[in-house]
C-alpha cells in the first residue's frame, strides 16, 4: 500500500538502536501524498512521494 506509483520507493525495514543496546525492528514509511495527476491523457488519482512531486516527474491535473 504504502508505495510511491512512479518511482517505486516503498517501505523500508531497520533496527532502532536504545541507549541500552536494545535492538528492535521498525519500518520507515515514504512521505507519500495523493494526487490528481494527468495518467496517459487523463486525470486520476494517485500515490506519489514528495521526491516525484518536488522534482517534477509528475504533472499536476487542475
Amino acid at each position: 500500500m504504502a508505495k510511491c506509483e512512479v518511482c517505486g520507493k516503498g517501505i523500508t525495514v531497520g533496527i532502532k538502536l536504545s541507549h541500552s543496546h536494545i535492538r528492535t525492528k521498525r519500518t520507515w514509511s515514504p512521505n507519500l501524498q495523493r494526487v490528481k495527476a494527468i495518467v496517459d491523457g487523463s486525470p486520476k488519482r494517485i500515490m506519489v512521494c514528495t521526491r516525484c512531486l518536488r522534482s517534477g516527474k509528475v504533472q499536476r491535473a487542475i
